[in-house]
């Protein structure tokens, strides 16, 4: 069986968050045990979502009229984000209320973690051939190579995936300091969503590997679509929980 970069770095991916996610913990009287036992259930929530986002949305292209195995076949490639995110939370948000462990302290303990996964994940991208940017003539111009089983262009294109990366390494060491100086629970995981649905929105700018029919009113991809909600579902947590906040005090 053969050995893929993607697959290394999603693993490393998973390894970072988890022991990043381990030492916040311990900040907050939240053992270790307890940490992995939640991340389980974000793995397999997260993956099991972005498998079964990117099927839905690249049915047509891609799996439309192949053979059904196809849609497990995840070391070739096709996870979205923003599955894994929904997938991850509902996953975690369920197991969290059937142990009855308090939700938002831990949401605030995965969330900076998340974004250091992220970190990692897009490097897996960039080594794979996928989520790759239009095409571009300034110096830090990217060229994949002609043998890519994914067929991404040979000509020079922006690395949007390089600027993923970089903007969840800013999201990550923000989300760490603030977590540090969070005024209530919930904070950290909702300024999380709206940091991340900003900084996805303006990597989007210069994705190439759309096809037509993913983009929508003339300029919108899929992903800055599904960054509006969630941008205002962190507006909305944050007002929410802050206000619960200066009740119960």
């Amino acid at each position: 069986m053969p050995v893929r970069w993607y697959g290394i770095m999603m693993a490393v991916a998973f390894l970072a968050g988890l022991w990043t996610a381990t030492q916040r913990a311990r900040r907050v009287n939240v053992s270790a045990d307890t940490i992995a036992d939640v991340t389980l259930w974000l793995m397999a929530g997260s993956i099991i979502g972005a498998r079964i986002v990117y099927v839905l949305t690249y049915w047509k292209q891609e799996f439309a009229g192949g053979p059904f195995s196809e849609v497990f076949m995840i070391q070739h490639g096709g996870l979205v984000f923003y599955g894994g995110l929904i997938g991850a939370s509902l996953a975690t948000g369920a197991y969290l209320l059937w142990k009855k462990l308090p939700v938002w302290k831990l949401a605030d303990v995965f969330a900076p973690s998340i974004a250091l996964g992220s970190v990692f994940g897009r490097i897996g991208c960039l080594l794979n051939g996928c989520c790759y940017g239009r095409a571009c003539s300034l110096p830090w111009a990217i060229t994949f190579p002609k043998d890519n089983p994914l067929h991404p262009p040979t000509y020079p294109v922006h690395p949007t995936e390089i600027y993923d990366s970089l903007l969840n390494l800013l999201l990550y060491l923000g989300l760490a300091w603030l977590f540090r100086h969070k005024k209530f629970e919930g904070q950290v995981f909702a300024t999380y969503l709206i940091g991340y649905s900003i900084c996805r929105s303006i990597v989007e700018c210069f994705r190439g590997d759309y096809p037509p029919d993913h983009i929508h009113a003339g300029f919108l991809t899929s992903a800055q679509l599904l960054s509006i909600p969630i941008f205002a579902l962190g507006i909305f947590l944050a007002l929410v929980l802050s206000r619960v906040r200066r009740t119960n005090t």
